[in-house]
């Protein structure tokens, strides 16, 4: 089996692993990327459950490989009541239209993808 066989997709309104993506041009060549889990319906975020990592790639129109542009990891599941909450967003530059993609691992229920264009 290979390792992208195991990743999951769904709908993000209704699964609550599956990374919501929204993307923005803003002023000039600016980006802003978002990429959150849990929006609609709530993932725990326990020592036990939780939301480990997001990352974010973006592949270029006409790009050979997606370029990983973002990584967020996830700590605090519970240790003295600090949770973390699985939202990542940050701002990249490109003048090119294409896609991004977004994976999360839930340490639970394993990696889940989404993807959004950038037009």
């Amino acid at each position: 089996m290979k390792l992208t066989e195991t990743v999951q997709t769904g709908d993000w309104s209704n699964e609550k692993h599956v990374p919501e993506l929204s993307v923005k041009r803003l002023e000039g060549n600016k980006v802003e990327v978002k990429a959150i889990v849990g929006s609609e319906i709530a993932h725990p975020n326990t020592l036990e459950h939780h939301i480990s990592w997001i990352k974010v790639f973006f592949q270029a129109e006409g790009g050979k490989f997606p370029v990983e542009v973002a990584s967020y990891n996830f700590t605090a599941h519970g240790e003295d009541d600090i949770l973390s909450v699985p939202v990542a967003s940050g701002v990249i530059e490109t003048e090119k239209n294409g896609v991004f993609y977004a994976l999360s691992y839930c340490n639970i229920h394993g990696l889940w993808e989404s993807s959004a264009e950038l037009n």
